[in-house]
């Protein structure tokens, strides 16, 4: 059977950035799924940092993946994807140097594109996990990871949490970022159109937003318009996964669909609570 090739599926990436349109992730995890986004017409997928912790280690969205554990992954998914995969490659796994080695890893695994974030991973001692680093070392690590790449046609996205940090330090670390070169900037925690239109603004590059289904973005054409090519909604394709293997399995052990939702039942089996204790007893940080 012929594949797309790793750097086709990257030039496919690439005209998506250069188009004048706005695409939904299919939220891909696995083979399976990434064979499933295509075939039902999906331009791009997103392997999500927080997914792969669930789906490798049953463990929450707190850092604890491995380089090596995500690459794996990506690398099952590279191996059979036809639609171009974004992979949600959190702070780098470290430090500038770190990040190189992250590029380079993903690259291999048949990635189309990869985010880099500005947040503090893992917390340090009596910090918070939304925590973010300098402005200066954000800039080193996305020069670093732009130098490490070997395929130009890899794209590297630095981005940023607007939740945390004010409109104006926002509009400063995106200004930042844009000027080493990077292919796009990714932002989270964008409130409504009002608060995007000022970021925006500031951007000449492709934007990607993390929406989590936030209703005062939901218009795809106006989205467009302010650049935006990219839009991650969520990934409830896992979810439903996680819902649908529960009742499933409680069925065959003779007992009826749970009540219980799909973030319930990841909350459940990913035991936050212990994670949350473990921070305050070992790094006086509440999670």
């Amino acid at each position: 059977m012929q594949h797309a090739s790793h750097h086709d599926l990257r030039l496919s990436f690439r005209q998506l950035l250069e188009s004048q349109e706005c695409f939904y992730t299919a939220s891909v995890f696995d083979p399976m799924s990434a064979r499933i986004a295509s075939d039902l017409g999906f331009e791009v997928g997103i392997l999500g940092g927080s997914v792969a912790s669930m789906q490798v280690l049953a463990a929450p969205d707190f850092a604890l993946i491995s380089l090596s554990e995500f690459v794996e992954q990506a690398t099952r998914i590279g191996r059979v994807a036809e639609l171009p995969v974004i992979a949600d490659a959190d702070h780098g796994y470290g430090n500038a140097f770190n990040a190189m080695r992250t590029v380079v890893e993903l690259e291999r695994a048949g990635i189309a594109a990869l985010t880099l974030e500005d947040t503090m991973l893992p917390a340090k001692f009596g910090h918070k996990s939304t925590d973010l680093i300098s402005i200066e070392e954000a800039v080193g690590k996305l020069s670093a990871a732009l130098e490490a790449r070997v395929d130009p046609a890899l794209s590297i996205i630095a981005r940023t949490n607007a939740s945390v940090i004010s409109t104006d330090e926002v509009i400063r670390r995106v200004s930042a970022y844009q000027a080493t070169g990077v292919d796009g900037i990714c932002i989270v925690g964008i409130e409504d159109f009002e608060h995007l239109e000022q970021i925006a603004a500031a951007v000449s590059i492709p934007l990607m937003l993390v929406t989590y289904g936030n209703p005062k973005l939901n218009d795809r054409a106006r989205l467009a318009r302010l650049g935006v090519r990219i839009v991650v909604n969520g990934h409830a394709a896992y979810f439903a996964a996680i819902k649908a293997t529960y009742d499933c399995l409680r069925l065959e052990r003779g007992g009826e669909a749970s009540p219980l939702s799909a973030t319930a039942l990841a909350h459940k089996y990913t035991n936050p609570e212990e994670y949350i204790v473990w921070a305050r007893e070992y790094m006086d940080v509440e999670e």
